[in-house]
């Protein structure tokens, strides 16, 4: 528990959205089915700025990368970057509890 609580809760979030997008049915917009958390689509607003990148990145994990690159083309960017901030809170951590397991065996 006490290795579980030095995660940052930022890395939980990103790799769980990640693991949850990839095992995600893909869907196309408008579908019956489609859930999303967008607030401007739920207030019934037709377009956002970000919409689609959650099902590009479904598509993407599906092996889709036209349809992925059609639904939004900041997709395989956004996966990039999510990758990218993965590795480095990754790095931090390990950093950080190395310190701290250095620290700790200083006190004993």
């Amino acid at each position: 528990m006490k290795m579980l609580s030095r995660i940052p809760l930022e890395l939980i979030f990103w790799i769980t959205a990640l693991v949850l997008l990839g095992l995600a049915q893909p869907q196309l917009h408008g579908h019956e089915h489609h859930f999303t958390l967008c607030p401007l689509a739920n207030m019934g607003i037709d377009w956002c700025p970000g919409c689609g990148i959650g099902r590009a990145l479904t598509q993407l994990f599906h092996g889709n990368i036209a349809e992925s690159i059609k639904l939004h083309w900041f997709g395989i960017p956004a996966l990039l970057i999510i990758v990218y901030r993965i590795v480095v809170l990754i790095k931090l951590s390990v950093k950080r509890n190395k310190i701290l397991k250095y620290k700790e065996e200083g006190y004993v």
